[in-house]
């Protein structure tokens, strides 16, 4: 939410409370693997403007006591207690493992994880730090949010389509991640967001990865039944 414009982030926004309006019924618990909001930082008295349906509805199904799961991404990293507090969303920094009916999930954004990708791994113990928080922090709103917008865009301009192309397995770093997991104890799905592709592979005979997708161009979601976990795609608005 927030990328690339407040216009086209609205459509989507509200596109995004149609598709939970429809699984309300059957919803039992749902996971957001990070990455909801393009830009996040709290400050001590102010939070960023805007995302008033999205975050009224997740509230609405907090207060009927659906659980939700906020995974912190390289997008929204900054968010702190404001979450948890104004709408009851349970948020993680780092994955989790889940039994459901007999099934282990390993669940995370995905973002530092693997081989590779070792100056992002720098960059973000920067951002994580407390002190350079701080000083973020001491930041007028209109000068910090505005920068962080101004280096989103410069990143989705260098990045390009590049997000969207699958490099085969052995230069996914999540799919070799995933591997180097299955070495050490057997997970029938590992669901990751981050990439920003849909995916659904194969790790060995009982052990599948997803990636979620985005929902920016693909729309896709995965539903777990209590017996199997399907990729699944929402009408584009």
């Amino acid at each position: 939410m927030g990328a690339p414009n407040f216009e086209q982030s609205l459509i989507r926004e509200k596109h995004f409370v149609a598709w939970l309006n429809k699984i309300e019924p059957e919803l039992g618990e749902l996971y957001l693997v990070g990455d909801v909001f393009d830009f996040w930082f709290e400050y001590k008295h102010a939070v960023p403007k805007g995302f008033t349906r999205l975050l009224g509805k997740l509230a609405a199904l907090a207060d009927k006591g659906i659980p939700i799961n906020f995974f912190i991404g390289n997008h929204d990293m900054w968010a702190f207690d404001y979450l948890p507090k104004e709408i009851g969303v349970k948020m993680y920094r780092k994955p989790i493992v889940r039994e459901v009916n007999g099934k282990v999930f390993f669940i995370g954004h995905g973002d530092g994880l693997g081989p590779g990708d070792k100056g992002y791994k720098r960059l973000k113990k920067i951002f994580g730090n407390p002190f350079c928080q701080w000083l973020f922090g001491w930041l007028h709103p209109n000068i910090g949010i505005g920068l962080a917008n101004y280096w989103s865009r410069k990143s989705r301009i260098s990045t390009g389509g590049y997000d969207k192309q699958f490099l085969g397995e052995e230069n996914e770093w999540l799919v070799q991640y995933c591997k180097r997991k299955l070495q050490e104890k057997h997970y029938d799905y590992f669901i990751f967001g981050h990439r920003h592709l849909p995916l659904n592979i194969n790790l060995s005979e009982r052990s599948k990865y997803i990636n979620l997708g985005d929902w920016i161009q693909d729309f896709t979601y995965a539903v777990f039944d209590g017996n199997n976990l399907e990729l699944k795609k929402f009408e584009k608005p």
